[in-house]
């Protein structure tokens, strides 16, 4: 899979949403109940990913107040990370596991200039090499850190919930599934993702979904 689009402003966004709602009826739907879908892009490098670690398993909430810590303290660099001690990085809030992954993290010396213009399996198979970061968080950083117009992640709830809704589905699909479904949405499947997250919190509020 090659860089391909790169999603940069919300016109690029409409322009996927647009093409993927003449290509499916249901799409066209979603999109007259969501209205027009976020940008949603992000910065990229070690703090993104720091930030994304610092989030797994934990409330918003308790995510956001440990991040605000590690900011104020200045521990969102790789430099900083590595010369702290673990009592440092747990009394601001990381649990033993995540001290190991934000270690691991800035030991990996990843060239994140580098990823921006990298295909984007090799962009996820460099970042999935790191302790801590599974597929999902790769594929989302490249969504939203890297602004490529055609990743999915499917292995994500909310998305399977949507695309359940949405198609009328018996069940909610696997992961495989649902990446098998996602191939009809290229060159937009970021897109498709998108949609499918806007229509998640229409059909829940809708719905009554917990």
């Amino acid at each position: 899979m090659a860089v391909g689009r790169i999603i940069e402003t919300s016109d690029c966004v409409a322009e996927g949403a647009a093409w993927l709602a003449a290509q499916d009826a249901r799409f066209a739907r979603a999109l007259e109940q969501t209205g027009p879908l976020p940008l949603r892009l992000r910065p990229d490098g070690f703090a993104q990913l720091l930030s994304a670690i610092v989030s797994q398993q934990v409330s918003v909430a308790s995510a956001n107040a440990i991040w605000t810590r590690l900011k104020d303290a200045r521990m969102t660099g790789p430099r900083k990370i590595m010369w702290a001690s673990d009592e440092d990085l747990r009394a601001l809030g990381l649990s033993r596991q995540k001290v190991r992954y934000a270690r691991a993290l800035a030991e990996a010396r990843i060239n994140y200039a580098a990823l921006r213009d990298a295909p984007t399996d090799e962009v996820i198979a460099t970042l999935t090499e790191v302790s801590g970061i599974g597929v999902w968080t790769a594929e989302i950083y490249a969504m939203f850190s890297l602004g490529r117009a055609d990743v999915f992640a499917p292995g994500d709830l909310a998305l399977q919930e949507a695309a359940r809704i949405l198609f009328d589905l018996e069940a909610r699909p696997k992961e495989r599934d649902l990446r098998q479904m996602a191939e009809d949405w290229a060159p937009w499947r970021s897109v498709a993702a998108r949609l499918l997250w806007a229509y998640y919190r229409v059909a829940k509020d809708r719905e009554g979904i917990r």
